[in-house]
């Protein structure tokens, strides 16, 4: 694993609840920090070494915060921006009784929506064995342009490209918008990780969430997805042209405690990048993801319980014996 990842998009803060309920009802939240990308970025580094990080957050003190969060997890400055003429990113995040979340953002122009196209130059990418990114970049702004750019001339330098919708509808005009401009985003595309929700919103339907896959993997180009389930574990299929064995596996997940479910989607994203990577096939990537993810839910706050490797191998460990 001697090639560079690159993880690309939105760092922001994540306003968590003192309790479960309605924002409306909320007396208190905790600032912590957040950003699907981010939680990506830093998975990888607590499970392996840190990757590349393209994000851009406001001059501003959430975002001296955000930088420093970022340093502090290892991750290099390089490719984080600093916007002096936009806010960072803010998102309340709702829970109910379960840990389940809802986000509200406040997102009209700010730094992550301004992300330029090129700013990853060329010689990076021919670095690059693997790139990530997510949906919420794609949503709008002169960050959807530099998005597809990027996945573009990533997959234009023969690398691996994953990629999570994230659909948050909030942040989309309608979801027919949505579905066109990941769409646009696929074609670029080798793994795709996504809710069943997300992936019928992109206009892939089947009975079972294996036939969902399969046939996001049949139309789209696509040649491997992941489909996440919450507590109910993943599926994932891959086509006979993707570089690891074609299969269909399903794994039901892992029975821990949950406390809050904020980051798990991107705990997995890191599990999944980090196990196909090391050239382990589906069956044990999508339990390696899964152990992340489950391991990811144990605390409150999307990076506070990101695992180390230590841990999710002792999780593997226990549920095998």
């Amino acid at each position: 694993m001697s090639r560079e990842v690159l993880v690309a998009g939105e760092t922001l803060i994540d306003w968590v609840p003192e309790r479960p309920g309605p924002l409306e009802d909320v007396g208190g939240f905790e600032r912590r920090p957040g950003g699907a990308p981010a939680n990506v970025a830093v998975g990888l580094a607590r499970l392996e070494r840190s990757p590349l990080f393209w994000t851009r957050v406001g001059a501003d003190s959430f975002g001296r915060y955000l930088e420093r969060t970022l340093a502090d997890h290892g991750l290099p400055d390089r490719f984080v921006e600093r916007d002096g003429d936009a806010k960072t990113t803010l998102a309340f995040v709702s829970h109910d009784e379960s840990g389940d979340r809802e986000f509200t953002f406040y997102r009209d122009g700010t730094a992550d929506t301004r992300l330029e196209s090129e700013r990853v130059d060329d010689e990076t990418l021919a670095g690059c064995e693997w790139v990530h990114a997510g949906g919420v970049t794609l949503a709008s702004g002169p960050a959807r342009a530099a998005t597809l750019d990027l996945l573009e001339r990533a997959a234009a330098a023969d690398c691996t490209v994953s990629f999570d919708p994230n659909f948050r509808p909030e942040l989309w005009a309608d979801a027919e918008a949505f579905a066109s401009v990941v769409g646009d985003a696929l074609a670029h595309v080798d793994v795709c990780i996504a809710t069943v929700a997300e992936l019928e919103a992109l206009g892939f339907s089947g009975e079972t969430p294996t036939a969902i896959a399969r046939a996001t993997v049949d139309a789209s180009g696509v040649h491997t997805v992941f489909v996440t389930r919450g507590g109910e574990g993943a599926v994932t299929v891959a086509a006979d042209d993707a570089p690891w064995p074609a299969a269909a596996v399903t794994h039901p997940g892992f029975a821990v405690e949950t406390v809050d479910t904020t980051g798990a989607g991107d705990a997995f994203v890191a599990g999944t990048i980090t196990a196909l990577r090391e050239g382990r096939g589906l069956e044990e990537s999508v339990a390696v993801a899964n152990a992340v993810a489950a391991m990811a839910t144990t605390d409150s706050g999307a990076m506070a319980a990101l695992p180390t490797r230590e841990a999710v191998d002792e999780l593997l460990e226990r549920e095998s014996d």
